[in-house]
């Protein structure tokens, strides 16, 4: 499996922001569909965000729709994820995922093929 990068992760008090970044080495970026998944101590990973190659389809899990921004620009081979008011509760390691995707498709995916090792998001109360 080909390795996603992510940054951007770290300690933030609640109310706060952070924004994530995830990239993907060598591969054409706009082939791929991505999103972002969470996995906080003890519990199963879960579904974040997620968006199609062109960003004309976003998709947000409930916790976090209207507080966090899914993006991406293919030129920069990047994707991000805004997080504003941060609560104790996103505290999580956060992982990219990408899946390679025919371009006629213009909609999100909720599980991929290849992923990153994650970036850890600590929010205090």
């Amino acid at each position: 499996q080909v390795q996603l990068v992510e940054s951007g992760g770290g300690l933030v008090q609640a109310g706060g922001s952070l924004r994530l970044s995830c990239t993907f080495p060598g591969r054409t970026f706009s082939s791929y569909a991505m999103g972002w998944f969470r996995q906080a101590p003890g519990k199963e990973r879960e579904f974040v965000a997620a968006i199609s190659w062109n960003s004309r389809s976003k998709s947000y899990a409930d916790p976090v729709n209207g507080r966090f921004t899914i993006s991406r620009d293919n030129a920069k081979n990047t994707m991000y994820l805004q997080m504003n008011s941060l609560k104790p509760e996103d505290t999580a390691v956060y992982v990219c995922g990408a899946s390679l995707i025919n371009q006629d498709y213009e909609g999100v995916l909720w599980n991929y093929d290849n992923w990153g090792q994650g970036t850890q998001v600590t929010v205090s109360s």
